[in-house]
């Protein structure tokens, strides 16, 4: 049964999506209580949580010197990343909501089902996890300096750094060693193992669930800015399809294998959209309804195009045979 979830989590998704969209639409009343940053990041933390428990962190000691690899992550995320959407963000409205919402999230490297993805699109998911707490120190240590950089001071005055600690604790450093706590026991204790068999069902529903709240809780105030936000998703769309592009050459470019190449990929085309989203939810008030609907315009973005990169990115964009000839 757990496998057949598995094997079908990208339709257990949409299904979600479409009940979280038909619920946000037509009774939005029903949906407010959902509306709150503190249960989305407990949500987040628990699915988290589930992931961590399945990867053998055992195994993952030779990862940690993978130096090559965590330079092309980095290269990609930081260097790549900032150009394209800075390039791309000349083509939206030039309002400081919209700009704020749109560098909030694409500046941001996903840090969450990103390695549900990468797995399915046969890349290396061992070393995304790996990769996670170092981008995510990064971004919260560099977002605040790409919004100086393209939006001035005042932009970067705006964006607090507790709420990105907050989250950095709760979402990764909580889940991640509790995670490890419970394989270290499962060795020795009955109870610790059966835990562990139970918190593989956790991914799959937790994703389902996490995404309901958010689109259910936010889709009633995109038909309030749908002028606006017709504007913003082409630009959704054009980064999606511009960076797995960039990033197979700093692949090339490193070195790496093709499933380390892969996971890179995932990584640049994937933003954190479930974890900026509490930061722009805490922004004044005159900002945070319009950016945080232009958040959850790229969630919806960017679930529609993992579900082309899982077929796209291992197929057609950086296959096994390529990159082999490649580090030849």
């Amino acid at each position: 049964m757990r496998e057949q979830l598995e094997q079908n989590q990208i339709w257990v998704y949409i299904a979600a999506l479409a009940a979280a969209a038909g619920l946000g639409l037509y009774v939005p009343q029903l949906t407010m209580a959902l509306d709150n940053h503190i249960m989305i990041s407990i949500v987040i933390a628990v699915l988290m949580y589930g992931m961590f428990t399945q990867i053998p962190f055992t195994s993952i000691k030779e990862s940690l010197g993978n130096r090559r690899f965590i330079l092309a992550i980095l290269t990609a995320n930081y260097v790549a990343v900032p150009v394209v959407v800075w390039l791309l963000s000349q083509l939206l409205p030039q309002q400081t909501p919209v700009l704020l919402g749109v560098y909030l999230v694409l500046l941001a490297p996903c840090i969450d089902y990103v390695i549900v993805f990468t797995h399915l699109g046969r890349g290396n998911e061992k070393l995304m996890l790996l990769s996670t707490p170092i981008l995510f120190v990064t971004q919260m240590v560099l977002l605040p300096v790409y919004l100086w950089l393209f939006m001035g001071k005042m932009a970067s005055e705006v964006v607090s750094p507790g709420p990105f600690v907050e989250a950095f604790l709760i979402i990764i450093v909580m889940p991640l060693l509790l995670a490890i706590i419970i394989q270290l026991f499962s060795r020795k204790n009955r109870s610790s193992a059966k835990l562990l068999d139970w918190s593989a069902w956790i991914p799959v529903p937790l994703m389902a669930f996490t995404l309901f709240i958010i689109v259910a809780s936010q889709i009633s105030k995109l038909s309030s800015y749908w002028n606006i936000i017709i504007k913003v998703i082409p630009v959704y769309f054009a980064f999606m399809l511009i960076m797995p592009c960039i990033t197979r050459y700093i692949v090339k470019w490193f070195k790496l294998d093709a499933a380390s190449g892969r996971a890179v990929i995932f990584s640049s085309g994937t933003r954190n959209s479930l974890v900026v989203l509490p930061l722009a939810l805490s922004l004044p008030d005159h900002l945070s309804t319009l950016a945080a609907a232009i958040i959850v315009t790229q969630t919806i973005v960017e679930l529609i195009g993992e579900l082309i990169y899982v077929r796209l990115i291992p197929n057609v964009i950086l296959r096994d045979a390529d990159n082999n000839k490649s580090l030849v």
